[in-house]
């Protein structure tokens, strides 16, 4: 089902979640579900909140939320980078709910290659050399989904922008998930997406981010404030008012690492 069907946020609020697996892997407990409510049937993503892992530098109990204020950051720009996510009840307690996303695994968004393999019209964030000591390259490709992903990152500070948090959608859309690592006070930005650094923010990404300037003067300041503290909120905006008077993407702060690790 579309992630943007008008009947997505009422059967993601009020259907019963029916859990079906769990991502094994993650560090944080990732269960997948089905979602059934008046003849709409989603898959989706469910984190609850008390399986969540304590973190040094994000306050516990905490990551749900976070992955809910980046939606609504998201929605408020026009983005729709983010798949649609809420905060509510499930079979293990309050948790974060997704919109679960097929995804088109013919379409590469962001990769590791040699150098002579870089696809036409990507751009190169990273050389390195590989396990075997030949020359890489950590690169992705230059679309106008994914100049606004970065501009997206760097507004909601994302710490975890890692290569396969970016996914190319069966319905032709660019989604970004994962966003329990946001928001932070402190610069915490960490993401693949770094090959514009320097060059001017497109007039459509400069659009979106007036229209969230708009939105937090309307009063998403108080919304967001449901799920990270006010000094974060203050934050946001601030780096929302960097950019609109910048006018270009940032280079890393060089404070610490500029990309996640592992990448993937």
């Amino acid at each position: 089902m579309d992630p943007l069907d008008p009947a997505v946020p009422g059967a993601l609020r009020d259907g019963r979640i029916e859990i079906t697996g769990r991502l094994v892997d993650a560090s944080n407990a990732t269960l997948f579900g089905a979602i059934a409510l008046d003849g709409v049937d989603l898959r989706c993503v469910y984190k609850p909140i008390r399986g969540e892992r304590p973190l040094w530098d994000f306050p516990d109990g905490t990551l749900a939320g976070r992955e809910v204020a980046s939606f609504l950051v998201s929605e408020a720009a026009g983005w729709h980078v983010v798949p649609p996510t809420l905060l509510r009840d499930g079979p293990f307690g309050p948790g974060m709910v997704q919109v679960w996303v097929e995804t088109d695994d013919e379409r590469e968004l962001v990769d590791v290659c040699s150098p002579s393999d870089l696809p036409p019209g990507w751009l190169a964030v990273l050389r390195a050399r590989d396990r075997l000591g030949e020359p890489a390259v950590l690169a992705h490709a230059d679309l106008p989904e994914l100049r606004a992903m970065a501009v997206f990152d760097v507004i909601v500070n994302n710490a975890d922008r890692k290569g396969g948090h970016v996914l190319a959608g069966a319905d032709g859309r660019i989604y970004g998930v994962d966003h329990g690592l946001t928001l932070h006070a402190e610069d915490k930005l960490r993401t693949v997406l770094w090959g514009w650094i320097g060059q001017q923010l497109p007039d459509d990404v400069l659009a979106g981010l007036r229209k969230l300037r708009a939105a937090l003067d309307g009063g998403l300041c108080e919304t967001l404030g449901e799920h990270v503290t006010r000094r974060e909120v203050a934050a946001l905006s601030a780096r929302v008012d960097a950019l609109l008077r910048q006018r270009c993407y940032p280079e890393p702060s060089g404070y610490g690492p500029a990309i996640p690790w592992p990448a993937f």
